[in-house]
């Protein structure tokens, strides 16, 4: 678990992105919780069951074993929920002073996204992959640098993003929301990227919001 800010602070705990969006999205993210500190708000972004530096492997990582280790978190300290795009999927069943989404998306999209680039390099590779198959019974399938469970991308199929407070996105997408912000869609990115003026137009919002929530 990454923290910064001060220790006796109001604290934002971060559900990240998830699977190749997660890598695109984590110094934005950082960025963010920076942006937190300098506004003396805590935040804490852990990693969920089979991420970076979690013992478990990734093709044993379930969807509930996501949303209990994140729901463990919050119990440990009251504090606000700050989901980054897939991160909605997991913040449901935390007890949170307050539940904040940063373009959430259903986990039907990211299994499709994950597909099509699959398929994009199985093209290109003249390799062979059926889409069809990934909902027969089987062993992990590699999508997007990730192996994942059959299992997981089943429940994945039918999430959906958690009952949010305050709904964050880019003027760029046409979902109702809260709040919008100028900036670059940094999970599309070819590579990871900090959009630096955008992690501090969120940072100074969700610190706002986060004051709000806690008092």
């Amino acid at each position: 678990m990454l923290r910064l800010g001060p220790t006796d602070a109001p604290l934002v705990l971060i559900a990240p992105a998830l699977f190749e969006e997660a890598n695109r999205t984590r110094a934005f993210t950082v960025a963010i919780m920076r942006g937190l500190a300098a506004r003396g708000v805590a935040s804490a972004l852990p990693d969920l069951p089979g991420t970076n530096d979690s013992l478990m492997r990734t093709e044993d990582a379930r969807l509930e074993d996501w949303r209990a280790a994140f729901a463990a978190c919050a119990a440990e300290r009251r504090a606000v929920g700050f989901a980054v795009r897939g991160g909605a999927l997991v913040d449901g069943d935390a007890d949170l002073a307050g539940r904040c989404h940063l373009s959430p998306v259903t986990g039907a999209a990211l299994v499709r996204d994950m597909v099509r680039a699959r398929q994009a390099g199985a093209r290109d590779s003249g390799e062979r992959f059926d889409a069809a198959a990934l909902h027969s019974p089987g062993p992990a399938v590699e999508l997007a640098g990730n192996h994942l469970s059959r299992e997981l991308m089943t429940a994945l199929e039918e999430a959906q993003p958690s009952r949010a407070d305050r709904v964050l996105r880019l003027d760029s997408e046409p979902q109702p929301a809260d709040r919008r912000f100028a900036g670059r869609a940094l999970w599309r990115a070819a590579e990871p990227a900090v959009d630096a003026a955008l992690a501090d137009a969120v940072a100074a919002d969700l610190a706002d919001w986060t004051r709000t929530c806690a008092a």
